[in-house]
């Protein structure tokens, strides 16, 4: 695997107001297409829960799971930066996270793994990142606790939730985070915490005004069971799947990709 997308070029892109594409990617011959379509950022995404296990959310992966899909994918990436969940409770204590990305990063090849939550979450991103482990957060609504929200659920809305979610978005990049991921969150609150980190936000369903955008592959080409309000089927009108996958990093790099129509309030 030789990539050109490293996290400091990620960085300069957000400094000259470069787009930043991403995708989720499950296995070899699709990572294969993002990654000559000119895809940043192939995210090994837990969403395989769903989209690929058939699943209600992504409560149900495994650490062996995301060991699997991770090495597929990145046996295929030659440019993009190759970005691995952290399942579910598999970060409950600094300790475990620390064995658990370090199985991701030397087993599955991952380049950066991701785990939700904000400032609760400062301690564990900071002895990741003192392990030499580069991590992205996720903040907004996180899928992991879906349970707790009663659903897949706008958030950020209330004035004391946004604070939070601003305060943890801080807070990961305080403890060293590389990036974070902004889920379902307001338009306007997305862009208040792009313009205060100094690390690029990657947005989805967080409107257009972030460094990036990120959606799941299976929603991008219109074969998931359900479509979200945040995503667009690309393979609509496209001659086939590396045609709509070209078409969506053009979309997001000139900013007509997400509309207010696939943004919240």
């Amino acid at each position: 695997m030789t990539n050109n997308i490293t996290i400091a070029r990620l960085r300069g892109m957000k400094q000259a107001g470069e787009k930043i594409v991403s995708l989720t990617a499950y296995d070899a011959g699709f990572a294969g297409i993002l990654d000559a379509a000119g895809v940043e950022i192939a995210l090994v995404g837990d969403s395989l829960g769903m989209v690929l296990q058939g699943g209600e959310d992504t409560l149900s992966v495994s650490m062996e799971d995301m060991v699997y899909h991770s090495r597929m994918v990145s046996g295929a990436c030659r440019r993009a930066l190759v970005v691995v969940d952290m399942p579910y409770r598999s970060y409950e204590t600094p300790a475990a996270a620390c064995e658990n990305a370090r199985r991701l990063v030397e087993q599955g090849k991952a380049e950066v793994v991701k785990l939700e939550g904000g400032e609760e979450q400062a301690q564990t991103v900071a002895a990741l990142v003192h392990r030499g482990i580069p991590v992205c957060g996720h903040v907004g609504m996180q899928p992991q606790s879906v349970k707790e929200y009663g659903g897949f659920k706008v958030q950020g809305r209330e004035k004391k939730q946004a604070e939070r979610i601003m305060a943890g978005a801080c807070a990961l990049e305080a403890a060293g985070a590389c990036m974070v991921v902004l889920e379902c969150i307001p338009a306007g609150l997305a862009e208040r915490i792009t313009m205060e980190l100094t690390i690029p936000t990657i947005g989805i369903g967080a409107g257009v005004n972030c460094d990036g955008q990120v959606l799941v592959l299976y929603d991008v080409l219109g074969i998931s069971p359900r479509s979200p309000h945040l995503a667009k089927n690309f393979l609509e009108g496209a001659e086939n799947i590396p045609a709509a996958v070209q078409e969506y990093v053009r979309a997001v790099k000139a900013g007509e990709f997400p509309g207010p129509e696939h943004s919240f309030k």
